[in-house]
Formats: structure tokens, C-alpha cells, sequence
């Protein structure tokens, strides 16, 4: 799909949604093609943009390739993929999105490219509350994970450079935060699946329903449950199973009322078994501070940001790209249209869908 004017952009950000987390999704199996080199790196000292501190974090990471060094000593060649909201690095495995990009003569082949695929705090195998603190863990926000993610390559990786940052999701809001608050560290962005802008609307309804589902379970005992509270986590799970929903695509594959019945229970099921209901509560409820929309002009690198038409949590007939465009002037937008093989807030999972786009832009923004 060519990129649009800004005079037909409006007419077409009319037209497509606007999400911004890890919904539950079908599982889909690691490749056995990729290996993962893991680490942890601990952050000491670590403040709290609310003022609340740990001694140490914990940060668990994955690489892939190797760091390549120009003649200054200087690595040249690192690429951060960020994860959505309960997600984390491991889930750039999956075959739909590894097997498009890291190959031979593919846009990040891992001969050419050192991939960074870390966790977040508060997810995968990082800190986060169900360690032991539960809900006395520190109330961090998105600021919060972008300050540590720069704590890891700075410190941790001795980076000061980031050929791209990838974002899915939470990860897409992520990168406009670090498009703002290190200009330049990242030579290009590509944020996929969101919008920068505070989180209100259905956004954040669906959010407060989804926490307050969990908290109102009396079992949930104010976070200190010994076992999960699965009223709670059932709500929870079901609001993200729609939030991650796709039309066309369900409509498809599960036409029927049995067919559809059984999968919407499935999901639930599946999605809550990967959950803790405490870290969840602070997986959801790290958006409540995101807002880069006032500081848009800061971001002056290659930006190439796509959404899709389907996405529950962007609807398409936002109109904030238009805008947001105007005050990026290296920026490219572009909406994924709907079909029934795209996968609704998921469809930034599937790299097939924005391959030649990271193409372009990896060329626009250097060799």
C-alpha cells in the first residue's frame, strides 16, 4: 500500500482503530530456528518517577547476532523490539513474526543486525509484584519502563546508539516516549499498534473494567491471595480476549455458534493460565500516566508507524495521525486494511504485514 498524502490520511485515519496492548491471543509455537543468548541485567538504586524506590531490578533479556563495532569502537548495529502490555522478548520467536525478519537477506538478519528482545519490569522474567511484594511493588509507569530500558543498553549493554527501536503495542507507546525523551539515541522508530495520545475513551474504559474486575473479587484480599483469584482473572481475561478480537478473521475461522463457543472459551481459559492476577493489575495500569501528544515535535528521526484497520483498541476512525503528522516531519503513518487473515490488535504480530515498511525504513534512515 502506497503512503498516503496527509490530505488523503485524514480520510483514511477515519477509517482504522487504535490499540495499545498484548490482548490475549491464540498461542502460536516458538520457532526452533532462533536461539536466544539470555541474560539479566540489575538495575541498582532504581527511583520511581512517583518517588517510590527499589534497591535493585531486575531485568531479564534475550539477544540475538552479534554486536558489530565501527572503527570509534562503537556498537553500530543494535536493534530493541519492545513488547506489548503481559507480554515478553521471547514472544519475537514466534515464527509469524522471527521467521519474516531474522533470516538471510531478511530486513534484521541476525548476520548483519545484534537484536535486543527484553522484559519489561513487571513481566516475563523480570521484577514484578508476584516476586513477593504483590501490591506493595512500586506503582510504575511507562516512563518508568523506558527510563529502565535505557538503564540496560546504556549501563547494562554499553549501547549509546540504537540502529531501530520495533514496538508492539505497549511497546509501539514506548517508543514515541523514547522518540521524546532521548532524541536521536534511536536512528529510526517504528511504532506499530497504538496512538500518541493520553489514554481516555474506550482505552482506558476497557482497562478499569478489566482491573476493577480482579479487584472486586474477594478473593483477591487486597493482593494477598494464595492462590489466584479466577472470578477476577476470568473477567479479566475475557475483557482482553475481545479487546484483542477480530472480525472478519473469527468470523472465518469460527463461523458457526458451537465453533465460536467453544474458542471464546478456550481463549479464556488459555489467557488465564498465563496470569497473575497482581502483576496483571500493574501491567494495565502502567498506561495511566502516557501522554507524549504535547511533545510530538521532539521526535525528529525516521518514524514509520502503521496500525490496522481491525484493531479494537485504535479504532480507525481516529484522526490523530493527520495531526501527529504535521508536527513529526520525518514521520510516515500507514493503515493495515482489514481482512480476514489480519488479526486485530495482533496483526503487528504478523511481520508479513509491514516487512517492506521496515524495509524502507531501515533505507531512509541509513545504511
Amino acid at each position: 500500500m502506497p503512503w498516503t498524502t496527509l490530505a488523503a490520511l485524514a480520510l483514511q485515519a477515519a477509517a482504522a482503530p487504535a490499540p495499545a496492548t498484548p490482548v490475549a491471543q491464540p498461542p502460536v509455537a516458538q520457532s526452533s530456528r532462533w536461539v536466544l543468548k539470555e541474560a539479566d541485567y540489575t538495575a541498582k538504586d532504581v527511583r520511581f518517577r512517583n518517588g517510590e524506590t527499589m534497591a535493585a531490578v531486575r531485568l531479564h533479556y534475550g539477544t540475538l547476532g552479534t554486536p558489530h563495532r565501527d572503527a570509534s569502537g562503537r556498537i553500530d548495529n543494535a536493534v530493541m523490539v519492545l513488547h506489548g502490555t503481559g507480554g515478553s522478548g521471547r514472544q519475537f520467536l514466534q515464527p509469524q513474526f522471527a521467521d519474516q525478519l531474522y533470516g538471510p537477506g531478511q530486513p534484521l538478519d541476525i548476520r548483519r543486525y545484534w537484536i535486543i528482545l527484553p522484559d519489561n519490569i513487571g513481566h516475563g522474567r523480570s521484577s514484578k509484584p508476584s516476586d513477593g511484594l504483590h501490591m506493595r511493588f512500586p506503582e510504575y509507569d511507562y516512563d518508568d519502563m523506558v527510563m529502565l530500558q535505557h538503564r540496560l543498553l546504556t549501563d547494562g549493554l554499553g549501547l549509546d546508539r540504537l540502529r531501530v527501536l520495533i514496538g508492539t503495542s505497549m511497546g509501539c507507546m514506548h517508543g514515541f516516549i523514547w522518540g521524546e525523551a532521548y532524541p536521536g539515541f534511536a536512528r529510526a522508530l517504528m511504532p506499530l499498534a497504538c496512538q500518541p495520545v493520553e489514554i481516555g475513551g474506550l482505552n482506558r474504559m476497557w482497562r478499569q473494567l478489566l482491573v476493577d474486575g480482579i479487584e472486586a473479587d474477594p478473593t483477591w484480599n487486597g493482593g494477598e491471595y494464595k492462590t489466584q483469584p479466577l472470578q477476577g482473572l476470568r473477567t479479566a481475561s475475557s475483557i482482553s480476549v475481545i479487546a484483542g478480537s477480530a472480525p472478519l478473521n473469527f468470523q472465518k475461522l469460527w463461523p458457526t455458534r458451537d465453533l465460536a463457543t467453544e474458542t471464546a472459551r478456550e481463549r479464556v481459559e488459555r489467557d488465564m493460565a498465563t496470569r497473575d492476577a497482581n502483576d496483571m493489575i500493574y501491567q494495565f495500569e502502567s498506561s495511566r500516566t502516557y501522554n507524549p501528544w504535547p511533545n510530538l515535535e521532539r521526535i525528529t528521526v525516521p518514524v514509520t508507524w502503521i496500525n490496522s484497520a481491525d484493531d479494537f483498541i485504535n479504532p480507525r476512525n481516529f484522526a490523530f495521525a493527520e495531526a501527529a503528522l504535521k508536527r513529526m516531519p520525518n514521520a510516515r503513518f500507514r493503515m493495515i486494511a482489514e481482512t480476514d487473515d489480519t488479526h486485530g490488535h495482533g496483526t503487528h504480530t504478523w511481520a508479513v504485514n509491514w516487512k517492506q515498511d521496515l524495509v524502507d525504513l531501515l533505507a531512509r534512515s541509513g545504511s
